[in-house]
Formats: C-alpha cells, structure tokens, sequence
C-alpha cells in the first residue's frame, strides 16, 4: 500500500467514525434520551474530532502526511518495504568493484552507475545521471539530518555518493580506484543536495505507530467505538475495504 492509498483510506475512516456517530446519536434519541444525553454521550461527535486530530497528528509525527508515492520517485518502481538499511547492505555488495567511467554493472562502476544499480537491484528505477538522481526523492535539509540510503549530490553537482550512517559514505570515486565505505568528507557547504529515496522504516510499521499512535490518544471513546477503530485500522493495515 502506497502512502497515498493509506491516505485515503485514512479519510474513508474519518468518514466512517462520523457516520457511527450520527448513527449512535440516532439510536440515543430514539431511546428517548433527548439531545443534551445524546450531546453528552461517549463517543459523539467530540470523541470523533479528538480521534481524527490525534490521528492526522500521529501521521505527521510518523512522516506519512505527504501524499508522495512509496520511495518518492515519479515515474519509477515502487520499491516497496525497501528502507534506507537496504541501500546500505546492497552497496556494499559492490565494495571494491574497479571505477570505471560509464559503468553500470559489478564489472566496473562510476559514481552514479553504482546508485543506478544499487536502486534498480532494489526494484527502484532512478536516472543514470547524477544530474537526474539529484532532484530524485525528496530533499534532506542538513547533513546533521542525513539517513542511511540517502543520496549526497557534491564537487557543484558532479559526484554522488551513499550515505551509510555513522558518519561513513559508499562510493565509486576515480580512475584507478575502487567502490570503497569511507568516513565522510563533506561538510554542508559542500553539498548540492541531500535526497531521501526511500524512507528510513518500513511503511507497513510506520502505519502501524501511526495508527496505534492515534487510538492512544482517543482515550475519550467508548469502549464499542475504540473496538470499531481497531477493526478500521485492521481493515486499513490489510488492504481491504471497509
């Protein structure tokens, strides 16, 4: 599920807790208990608005507000449930592989060759240049806030290379030389850009926080409506309709 399905599946939700509560309100004022019981009643419409803020609150906290495609590549493979760590491992994979200019396979390499085929080998198409690969994802602020799998753009646009946590990078450098995890040179002023491809967790696990996220904060529900979120986000965690 792409965070653009989950998105929507999301509001499908929200539309859904509102009817239950109108349904709910409904069977109270049949029963005779007049408006201000039915107002007053756990689970209205307040309990509605308290679940839906704690849960558009808990999808920005877990990075899944934006409407972006898994892997944040227009037009590419999904790569779906890749993650940064994933980046990392299947460079490494290339560690001493000879630099040579244009090359795209483990035969030899150049320095946009290797994130090409790294991606590719990952199910993720990105362009072969690195002036393509530097507008791919989207874009990190700082190096303070890079993320293994990200992609650093450096030398005015002219060299790429994979971040790889702890301060390390994975790259195909120059002639003569060979794919190589080497402590990181850069500083920010160095740098063009920083891009995110992949996110740094898997997404099923990221929804999953979200979503427990949010039904913690909806502590004001009944009981019956917190068992009908659980079977909501059951729903949504499965694909299925409502």
């Amino acid at each position: 599920m792409t965070i653009a399905d989950a998105v929507g599946r999301i509001a499908q939700i929200q539309a859904a807790i509102v009817q239950l509560d109108g349904l709910g309100k409904a069977a109270t004022a049949t029963r005779g208990t007049g408006a201000a019981g039915a107002a007053g009643a756990p689970g209205g419409t307040d309990s509605a608005s308290s679940f839906a803020e704690a849960l558009t609150g808990a999808l920005g906290a877990s990075g899944l507000g934006g409407a972006a495609s898994v892997g944040g590549v227009g037009g590419a493979g999904s790569g779906a449930g890749v993650t940064g760590a994933d980046v990392v491992a299947d460079a490494k994979k290339y560690l001493g592989v000879p630099y040579v200019f244009g090359g795209t396979s483990a035969s030899g390499l150049d320095c946009s060759g290797l994130v090409q085929r790294v991606f590719k080998d990952l199910g993720i198409d990105v362009p072969r240049l690195v002036s393509g690969q530097s507008t791919v994802g989207t874009e990190v602020p700082s190096l303070a806030q890079a993320q293994p799998g990200d992609l650093i753009v450096t030398n005015g646009g002219e060299h790429i290379v994979i971040y790889a946590g702890d301060g390390k990078v994975i790259h195909a450098p120059s002639e003569g030389r060979t794919v190589s995890l080497v402590n990181n040179w850069m500083k920010d002023s160095d740098i063009v850009t920083i891009r995110r491809v992949v996110p740094t967790a898997p997404q099923g696990a990221s929804i999953a926080s979200a979503a427990s996220a949010a039904l913690a904060s909806a502590g004001s529900a009944s009981t019956a409506q917190a068992d009908t979120m659980r079977a909501l986000f059951a729903s949504l965690l499965q694909g299925s309709s409502l």
